[in-house]
């Protein structure tokens, strides 16, 4: 049980000691005051301490701070009335403080040992009275307290609780004071860390590029040490190239009109061994406007690669031109009269602008003749772009097309150029171009007439010079239905028919020897010949894959051939032998592979494991075909 507090017997009258006369100085009291005004820290709770003890005549005068935990306290000033005692920690529970860390008033006038007898500093400083008040800040929080105790009764007086709310109130902003400074330096110091210790390198900069400070990875990527950072100039990095200027003269107008750097890449020279570095670079005036923050980030591999690339890139067209200027006609092999008609064909659109379509079975070669068309004109040194038509999404026809602006749909985060914007001055090639959906084809037809148009969410007008090749393996004319005219009879400028394979029976043995040397290569597998009864088994079967299908299945029989010498029976044409005995339609002949693929896959169109990657054709190519032959899975 706590004992009552005023319990005990209480005087009449003060102790001599503790005469109001004493302490009631007011010039005494006034400069007391000004000495706990004009201190800070440890000596304003010092001041604090001995003023109190002073003014109330009594021997202890203690400031303390409630640790966090609230259950135990440490004195920041302790007046013994000889000097100040050691820093010290207790524990609040069984003290005469235990109240007033909620906040109350505690005045224990007399017999206080008796009150809290397990209390043994309060036997050792033979304490017999106590009063003490909460130090609570502007927000209303309990700090700390204020307490003086004495070896002689205390009775309650109005002057002394008056004069001790004054020293409280000032020991209370004080402490508040000092918490924030050390909240403030501890988030200083929590930043600090996270600036120095960032992956990312940051760098302060004045508004002449002079560094005022940098964390280490900024010392890493440019090859400084801590002492070079101040004197140095982020603009002395940069190599006195007219491109790396040009880029750092935009990069600081950017900073100076206050719009956004993100990206900018720039070049520089490494201050400890001069090498070349790229970062990518992020900068931002201060509110302040004294000083610039920026941020970076190496990617000198990144642009190391990229060059790497687009030399091989240039390595590759060089050689492509190579071979260009000794085969005319690149992977185009054979000699058959029908496949020298298209190519003769060809030769004559190749130097114009004419949009060409072209006719053909799925495997024919389609997109090699519209590279040969691109390889033989004037825009041979411009983009080649190709779209899958069939393969393209059909929410993002248009978009792939023509591009669309950012915010323009979901998902839509930043603004993309479109097919025909990159290919501006160059070829697009328009593959399965049947498969584009009628909204689609109002605005491919006005591309063709004006050559311009919108990207998705613009109203920019783009304006565009681009030459366009397309191909198809259905009868447009046929599917009035599905397809406008207007853009047809557009689109077939200059119509060119690939046959199939089937009618250049001729150019079969060019061909397998064309694909087991090309194969050869690519499996690490030799074939010295390939057998005569494989070689009449080819030219004999009916291939409704066309090229595709002859080359898929030699590349399975060179896989499976272990002697050097190709061999492939008729099992794996598909009965052959019945084809070249009765001769079938090109329906029957096209529906009759179809439905064995579709067999060995159990009825599977898409997939990995799919008829259709099997074919080497789009799922929806198959898929339309299966339903014009009538197969049902």
């Amino acid at each position: 049980m706590t004992p009552d507090p005023h319990s005990g017997p209480v005087p009449e009258r003060l102790d001599p000691v503790h005469t109001p006369e004493l302490i009631a100085q007011d010039s005494v009291l006034h400069a007391l005051l000004r000495g706990i005004t004009s201190t800070f820290g440890d000596e304003c709770f010092r001041a604090l301490a001995r003023g109190l003890a002073r003014a109330l005549c009594v021997r202890y005068a203690v400031v303390a701070e409630f640790l966090p935990d609230r259950r135990s306290a440490r004195s920041l000033a302790f007046w013994t009335g000889e000097g100040f005692g050691d820093p010290i920690e207790w524990t609040l529970a069984g003290t005469p403080c235990e109240r007033v860390v909620g906040g109350e008033f505690c005045h224990y006038p007399s017999r206080l040992r008796e009150a809290f007898p397990d209390d043994l500093p309060l036997v050792e400083l033979r304490a017999e009275s106590y009063l003490g008040v909460p130090l609570i800040g502007s927000d209303g929080a309990v700090l700390g307290h204020l307490f003086v105790m004495d070896r002689q009764p205390m009775p309650r007086e109005p002057h002394n609780l008056a004069l001790f709310r004054i020293f409280a109130m000032r020991a209370a902003a004080e402490l508040a004071r000092l918490r924030l400074e050390r909240s403030l330096a501890e988030n200083q110091e929590r930043l600090r860390d996270l600036f120095d210790e960032a992956p990312i390198a940051y760098v302060h900069e004045g508004l002449d590029s002079r560094f005022i400070r940098a964390n280490r990875a900024a010392m890493r990527i440019l090859g400084i040490t801590p002492d070079q950072v101040d004197g140095t100039f982020g603009k002395s990095f940069i190599p006195d190239t007219p491109d790396a200027q040009r880029r750092l003269r935009e990069a600081f107008e950017s900073i100076g009109r206050g719009t956004d750097t993100s990206g900018v890449v720039l070049e520089l020279r490494r201050r400890d061994n001069g090498k070349p570095i790229w970062i990518q670079w992020w900068s931002k005036p201060d509110k302040s406007g004294g000083y610039t923050r920026t941020m970076f980030l190496d990617i000198t591999d990144r642009v190391l690669m990229e060059q790497e690339q687009s030399r091989l890139s240039a390595e590759n067209r060089r050689l492509n031109d190579e071979i260009r200027s000794s085969h005319n006609y690149g992977d185009i092999v054979g000699s058959s009269p029908s496949l020298r008609a298209v190519l003769e064909r060809v030769d004559r659109v190749a130097p114009t602008d004419s949009t060409v379509l072209i006719h053909g079975e799925t495997g024919a070669g389609k997109e090699l003749i519209a590279r040969s068309i691109h390889d033989r004109s004037r825009r041979r040194d411009a983009p080649f772009i190709k779209v899958n038509c069939a393969a393209l999404p059909v929410g993002l026809v248009e978009s792939e097309f023509f591009g669309h602006e950012k915010g323009a749909f979901t998902g839509a985060a930043s603004a993309r150029r479109g097919r025909f914007e990159l290919a501006d001055g160059g070829t697009i090639f328009l593959d399965e171009v049947g498969e584009v959906s009628a909204d689609v084809q109002v605005k491919l037809l006005r591309v063709l007439q004006e050559n311009e148009f919108e990207r998705v969410g613009g109203s920019e007008t783009i304006k565009v010079n681009v030459r366009v090749i397309a191909a198809t393996n259905r009868d447009l004319r046929a599917d009035a239905g599905r397809f406008r005219a207007d853009l047809y009879y557009r689109l077939s400028v200059f119509p060119i028919h690939v046959p199939p394979l089937r009618e250049r029976k001729a150019d079969i043995p060019i061909l397998t020897s064309f694909f087991v040397t090309q194969l050869s290569a690519a499996l690490g597998k030799k074939v010295n010949h390939v057998e005569p009864g494989t070689l009449d088994r080819l030219v004999r079967y009916a291939w409704p894959g066309n090229i595709r299908e002859l080359r898929n299945i030699l590349e399975r029989a060179m896989i499976l051939c272990d002697d050097g010498t190709l061999r492939i029976d008729e099992a794996d044409l598909h009965s052959a032998g019945s084809t070249a005995a009765t001769p079938l339609t090109l329906a029957d002949a096209e529906k009759a592979h179809i439905q064995s693929v579709l067999r060995q896959t159990d009825g599977a169109v898409g997939g990995p494991n799919g008829a259709a990657k099997i074919l080497g054709v789009p799922p929806s190519t198959l898929r339309s075909t299966m339903e014009r032959l009538g197969i049902t899975r």
